[in-house]
C-alpha cells in the first residue's frame, strides 16, 4: 500500500477518554507498532480542568480556544496556517480562537504520512500529508461537540448546525460554545468514519485568513532558539577545521580562558568549544584559540579544477537514469545536433537564523529546544550519542528562522555538536551553541555543484528526436540513512529529478548520472528545490536554445511538446496569458527588453515563469516583472501560495544572481552577506501570481516556485539581445 492509499484508507481511528476531557488520535495501519508507540501517549500539555482533554491534533478550552498541534516546523512557509486551516474548517472553529502548537517528537502520533515511521518537514509535503488527516481529526471533533448538544438538548443531531465555534439549534433558540460542550463531548461515542465536507460548504479552505504566526513575529513574542534562556545556561562559540576533513592535533587554551565571561574550553569530535555566559565572550574566546590542525586527510580541492574534473565526466557515459529509444543512434544519424554545457555552483542555504541549538542533559533524560525539522532523526542520532532511549530524548520544537533544508540534515550534525558540548561537560549546565555567520557559510552540507552535458538531435520542422542528457555532481544521498530507499543501481534519485522525469515528448531520450561523492569531499546535503534546482535549470535553457535553433516561439515550441501533459501546458499558457507573453514589451530608452520562459515539475507542483528584464549596453540590466502560474491542487490557503512563490522567486533571483559557495585550496572563499550576497529590495522584481483552479489533492508549494526563475531569467536576457548564460551565478558575464 502506497502512501496516498493510507491517507485515503485511513480504516483506524482510536480515540481515548480520559479524565473527563477528549483525546483524540488517528493512526495509521501498522505505523505505531512499527514506530514503537501506540495511540493514547501524553499529549503536549497538562491537563486543565473543563477542557477536552490533549489530543494527537486537537485541545478545546473550556475559554473556547482551539489549538492545533502542528506537526510540521514553521520556518517561514506558513505550515501552521495551512495545517490549522484543514482542522478549523472541518470543526467549524472561530478562527480568531484558533491558536497553533508545534507537536512534541513522537513518530507514533505524529509521523509525515509520505515517509512512513518518521516525524519531520521537507519535501514540500506538509499539506500534502496532513490533508486527510487533519480535516478527519477536525470532523470527528465536530461531530462529538455536535452529538453532545443534541443529547443536552434532546433534539435530533440532524438539526444541529456549527458556526465558527457555536453550536445551534435553530428551532428551539439553544446555543453553546465549545467549551461549554468539552466535558459531555468527551463521553460521546467517538465516529468511525466522520463525514467530512463538500468542498463547495468550505468557508476557509480556498480563501484567505489571517496567517497565525504573524502577529507573535511582529510583536517579538516568537519563541525561536536565540531567545531561549535556562537557568545556569552556558554559550557556546565552536572553531572548526579551516579545511573539511582536518582534525585537531593540539590546542592552547590560555588566551582563550583569560577572556571575561569564558567559562570552559573542550574538545569535541568537530572541533573545539569555548563556553561562556554569554555569546560575545563565547566568540571572542574562541577567536583566542591557538589550534594546531592536522590537515593530513583535508580535502584541499578547488572550484575551478571541480568543473574541470566533472567536464571530463561529462564526455563518458555514465549510469543511465531514464532511456526511451536509442538516443545515440538517433543522435548519429542527424542532420542537426544542438550541444550545451551547464554548469552550477555550491549553494549555501544562508537562511537568516544560522544554525543553533539549547541542549540540557541529565542523568536519564535530555531536552532540546530548536528550530526541529526532523525530530525521528535527530531524536534517534542523540539517543545513539548520549547513550539514551529515543523516548527519553525531547524536542522543543520552535519557530525556525529559515532553513530551506539546512535543518533537516541527514547526519543530524549540528544538534549532535551541541550534544557533545554537554556530554563533555557531564552535563553540568544546559548549553545553547550558536553559530557566527562565518560558521554557517563555511560549516558545509551545501547545494551540490553540478555540470549537465546535454545533446540533441532535430528533424527537418526543429523537434527533437533525440535528448542525451550527463548530470555530474555529488550525491546528497548517498552515506545516509536514504540511501537504500532512494539510491538504485548507483542512481541517486534526487540527483536526476526534473530531468529523468522530463514531460516533453522526446521520442529517444537517455538521462545519465555520475556521481562524484568519492573525489569531491565536501559536505551537501538537499537545498531549496532539491535536485530540481540544478536540473530545472539545465533543461529549460536547453529547451529555449532549441526553440532558438528551431526558429520557433519558446511558449508555443514548448506546448507543442506536452501534448500528453495537459496539466503543464494549462500552467504555461496560464503564465504566458498572464504575462501578456504575445505582445511587445513596452519601449524604454537606452535599454534592450526581453522576455523568457520556464516550466517545471517538482514536488508533484507544475510551476510556470516568465520573466521580463531590460538590459543595457553596458551589460548591466534589471528583473523587473516575474509571471507565476502554478498547478498545486486544491489551494488551502491562497494567498500563503502566493507568498511561497513570491518567497521562492525571491530566493532563486538571489542564487542566480550572485549565489555560489567556491574553493581554494579546499577552503571555501565565501564568509558572510558581503561576499554571499542576499537580494536587496531595489532588486526584487514585481511579482505576479495566478493559481489554476482544481480538486485534487494538494501538493507542495514551499519548494516548486524555486526551479524556473533562473531559466526563464536567462532565456530573457538572451530573448533582451544578451548573450546565453550557461553558468551560474550570471554575475558579470554580461558585462565580458
Amino acid at each position: 500500500m502506497n502512501n496516498r492509499t493510507r491517507i485515503e484508507n485511513l480504516s483506524r481511528r482510536d480515540f481515548l477518554k480520559q479524565g473527563g476531557g477528549l483525546t483524540l488520535a488517528l493512526v495509521l495501519p501498522g505505523v505505531a507498532a512499527a514506530a514503537g508507540a501506540g495511540p493514547g501517549i501524553a499529549g503536549t500539555a497538562p491537563v486543565v480542568k473543563g477542557d477536552f482533554t490533549p489530543n494527537a491534533f486537537v485541545r478545546i478550552g473550556s475559554d473556547d480556544t482551539v489549538t492545533v498541534i502542528a506537526k510540521h516546523l514553521e520556518m517561514g512557509q506558513g505550515t501552521y496556517t495551512g495545517l490549522a486551516t484543514l482542522v478549523a474548517e472541518e470543526l467549524d472553529a472561530d478562527w480568531g480562537r484558533v491558536t497553533v502548537e508545534g507537536a512534541p517528537a513522537d513518530a507514533g502520533r505524529y509521523n509525515n504520512l509520505f515517509w512512513g515511521p518518521a516525524q519531520g518537514t521537507g519535501g514540500s509535503t506538509a499539506i500534502a500529508n496532513s490533508f486527510m488527516q487533519l480535516r478527519q481529526a477536525g470532523a470527528a471533533a465536530r461531530a462529538m461537540l455536535v452529538s453532545a448538544a443534541a443529547a443536552r438538548w434532546q433534539v435530533p443531531v440532524g438539526e444541529i448546525t456549527v458556526r465558527e465555534g457555536v453550536v445551534s439549534h435553530a428551532a428551539s433558540g439553544r446555543s453553546a460554545r465549545f467549551g461549554e460542550l468539552a466535558e459531555a463531548a468527551a463521553v460521546q461515542p467517538v465516529p468511525t468514519e466522520p463525514v467530512l465536507k463538500d468542498p463547495s460548504t468550505f468557508r476557509l479552505i480556498g480563501r484567505h485568513v489571517p496567517r497565525k504566526d504573524s502577529l507573535a513575529k511582529t510583536t517579538g513574542k516568537a519563541m525561536f532558539t536565540q531567545d531561549v534562556r535556562l537557568p545556569g545556561m552556558l554559550v557556546a562559540v565552536v572553531a572548526h577545521p579551516p579545511r573539511f576533513g582536518a582534525t585537531v592535533r593540539a590546542v592552547r587554551d590560555d588566551k582563550a580562558r583569560a577572556q571575561p565571561g569564558v567559562v570552559d574550553v573542550v574538545r569535541i569530535p568537530t572541533g573545539v568549544a569555548v563556553l561562556a555566559k554569554d555569546t560575545w565572550s563565547a566568540k571572542k574566546g574562541r577567536d583566542a584559540l591557538e589550534i594546531d590542525w592536522d590537515e593530513s586527510a583535508a580535502w584541499r580541492g578547488s572550484t575551478e579544477a571541480v568543473y574541470a574534473r566533472y567536464r571530463e565526466l561529462a564526455g563518458t557515459p555514465g549510469k543511465v537514469a531514464r532511456r526511451d529509444g536509442d538516443a545515440e543512434v538517433a543522435l548519429g544519424k542527424a542532420a542537426r545536433v544542438i550541444e550545451a554545457e551547464y554548469e552550477l555552483p555550491f549553494l549555501a542555504h544562508a537562511a537568516m537564523e544560522p544554525m543553533n541549538c539549547v541542549v540540557r542533559l541529565d542523568k536519564d533524560r535530555c531536552e532540546v529546544w530548536n528550530g526541529e525539522q526532523f525530530q525521528t532523526g535527530d531524536q534517534h542520532a542523540l539517543a545513539a550519542l548520549l547513550g539514551l532511549k529515543p523516548e527519553n530524548v525531547h524536542l522543543n520544537m520552535l519557530y525556525a528562522g529559515g532553513s530551506f533544508g539546512r535543518r533537516a540534515n541527514p547526519h543530524s550534525d549540528y544538534l549532535l555538536e551541541a550534544a557533545s558540548i554537554v556530554k563533555a561537560i557531564n552535563g553540568r549546565a544546559p548549553v545553547k551553541m550558536v553559530w557566527m555567520r562565518e560558521d554557517d557559510m563555511r560549516g558545509g552540507h551545501y547545494r551540490p555543484a553540478y555540470v549537465h552535458s546535454i545533446r540533441a538531435a532535430l528533424d527537418g520542422a526543429g523537434r527533437p528526436l533525440a535528448w542525451s542528457q550527463r548530470i555530474v555532481g555529488q550525491s546528497i544521498i548517498a552515506g545516509t540513512a536514504f540511501e537504500s530507499g532512494m539510491v538504485k543501481d548507483g542512481i541517486d534519485a534526487t540527483s536526476v529529478e526534473g530531468a529523468a522525469n522530463l514531460p516533453y515528448a522526446v521520442p529517444n531520450l537517455q538521462v545519465e548520472l555520475h556521481t562524484t561523492n568519492a573525489e569531491v569531499r565536501v559536505p551537501v546535503q538537499w537545498w531549496r528545490s532539491v535536485g530540481s534546482s540544478h536540473t530545472g535549470f539545465a533543461t529549460e535553457v536547453f529547451l529555449d536554445e532549441l526553440a532558438s535553433a528551431a526558429g520557433a516561439d519558446p511558449v508555443d515550441y514548448r506546448l507543442a511538446l506536452l501534448e500528453a501533459h495537459p496539466r503543464h501546458a494549462a500552467v504555461l499558457r496560464l503564465a504566458a496569458d498572464g504575462a501578456g507573453w504575445k505582445a511587445p514589451l513596452a519601449k524604454r530608452e537606452g535599454v534592450r527588453r526581453g522576455r523568457g520562459v520556464a516550466l517545471h515539475e517538482s514536488f508533484n507542483t507544475i510551476v510556470a515563469q516568465v520573466a521580463e528584464v531590460s538590459l543595457a549596453a553596458d551589460g548591466s540590466y534589471t528583473v523587473d516583472r516575474v509571471v507565476c502560474a502554478l498547478d498545486c491542487g486544491v489551494a488551502v490557503n491562497p494567498d500563503v501560495i502566493r507568498a511561497q512563490m513570491e518567497g521562492g522567486i525571491g530566493f532563486a533571483l538571489t542564487a542566480a544572481l550572485a549565489g555560489e559557495i567556491s574553493f581554494d585550496d579546499g577552503k571555501v572563499v565565501q564568509s558572510n552577506f558581503h561576499d554571499y550576497t542576499m537580494l536587496r529590495i531595489n532588486q526584487m522584481p514585481k511579482v505576479e501570481v495566478h493559481i489554476v483552479p482544481s480538486a485534487e489533492r494538494p501538493t507542495g508549494v514551499g519548494e516548486p516556485g524555486v526551479p524556473p526563475l533562473a531559466p526563464a531569467l536567462v532565456n530573457a536576457l538572451f530573448a533582451a539581445g544578451g548573450k546565453r548564460i550557461r553558468r551560474l551565478p550570471i554575475g558579470e558575464q554580461l558585462k565580458a
